[in-house]
């Protein structure tokens, strides 16, 4: 199955690795690859991956990587990848 980059994702992530890179660009490169190739593995089963706690539709589920939330839709045709969180304490955590 096809997987597709959404825009808000490609922001989000050039952000963070901008980020990373500012401690370590060998780190930021690292972190950028070993992402990209969990997200390769999402093709081979993705309803084996949780419900989005972020949508109620069964379709979006969430990849769990290094404290960060990747968040996809499955369709018929591909997977699109769209959010991209930091796990971040609320007020009340």
């Amino acid at each position: 199955m096809k997987i597709v980059f959404k825009d808000t994702f490609i922001i989000r992530l050039e952000n963070q690795l901008e980020y990373i890179s500012l401690d370590s660009t060998n780190r930021a490169r690292k972190f950028k690859s070993d992402l990209l190739a969990r997200i390769k593995e999402i093709s081979s089963n993705p309803y084996k991956y949780r419900k989005s706690i972020y949508f109620e539709q069964d379709s979006i589920r969430d990849l769990i990587f290094k404290g960060y939330t990747i968040v996809f839709r499955i369709t018929e045709e591909r997977i699109e990848v769209f959010g991209f969180v930091k796990y971040q304490k609320g007020p009340t955590d």
